[in-house]
């Protein structure tokens, strides 16, 4: 028998555009995140799979979930991260909302307008903020800025990876009405540049990210936990440089990613800024208590 694990693409982690489970995290936190991570990345791995047919991919993503939801113990990484969740008395509910977008993945492949994409969002990578904030103990009102912060990571990576996307899975998360806005079409998207009017739908929407990043730039200050302050604010920092590297460049023939020297560089210049505005903020902003 064939399992999730036998289809894993080999990307772990470390090959992500943002740290997680990073040696900022408190150690106490890192195993719990990592068996999300690995549950999480499993399931994007099938519903990335290029060869597998769609009735496939949806047969595996129900086995992830049964096995989240202890109906089964046939796949690995759910078992693994089931037994991890009621360790701590968590809730499978963002790891579900996960498999809900890996599910869209499969059977949509096109986006009519920035809403239906900030939907796409709200199950592909909102969740991911809420649970690492649930895992820290931290209050339901950081969710809102930490909705901002990982719809924009993830829109990061659909520009990124656009034409990637549309070559190997005919699937496109760029608007199809910014498209026509500026007159251009998908099948651009496989050419080895992009013509200027896709350049400028995409640096259209690298400034709507940008919008996006700001509606989160209280997070940091809204969580008690310094350790994962100074982790959002590393994340973060990617993200701006990332959204001005989408601004400025053509990821269809250009690099539009961020190399181990500016990482090393971003991150410790924000770690040092989250430092500084915590020390000299009155106090977090959001003191209630913490919701799971």
């Amino acid at each position: 028998m064939t399992t999730a694990s036998d289809l894993r693409s080999g990307k772990t982690h470390r090959d992500e555009n943002f740290p997680v489970a990073s040696w900022i995290i408190h150690p106490r936190h890192r195993a719990l995140i990592l068996a999300f991570y690995n549950f999480v990345r499993t399931a994007d791995d099938i519903a990335d799979h290029a060869s597998l047919h769609a009735e496939t991919k949806l047969g595996l993503l129900n086995e992830l979930e049964a096995g989240l939801l202890g109906r089964s113990d046939d796949q690995r990484e759910a078992v693994i991260l089931r037994e991890a969740l009621a360790g701590r008395g968590l809730s499978p509910r963002h790891a579900r909302d996960l498999l809900t977008a890996f599910r869209m993945d499969v059977t949509k492949l096109r986006y009519a307008d920035w809403d239906e994409l900030i939907h796409y969002c709200s199950y592909s990578a909102m969740p991911v903020g809420r649970f690492v904030l649930d895992v820290h103990g931290e209050s339901t009102a950081t969710w809102p800025a930490s909705d901002a912060v990982c719809a924009a990571l993830q829109i990061n990576n659909h520009l990124q990876d656009c034409s990637k996307d549309f070559r190997d899975l005919n699937r496109v998360y760029i608007p199809q009405d910014a498209l026509a806005r500026h007159g251009a079409s998908v099948e651009e998207l496989g050419a080895p540049r992009a013509s200027t009017a896709l350049l400028s739908c995409l640096q259209e929407l690298a400034g709507k990210n940008e919008a996006l990043l700001r509606g989160g730039d209280t997070l940091e200050l809204q969580v008690t936990d310094a350790r994962l302050a100074c982790e959002i604010a590393v994340i973060q920092s990617y993200a701006r440089q990332i959204a001005r590297l989408l601004k400025a460049r053509d990821p269809l023939s250009q690099r539009v990613h961020l190399g181990k020297p500016s990482m090393a560089g971003l991150s410790l210049g924000a770690i040092a800024g989250a430092l500084w505005r915590r020390a000299t903020a009155a106090a977090p902003l959001s003191r209630s208590t913490p919701g799971v």
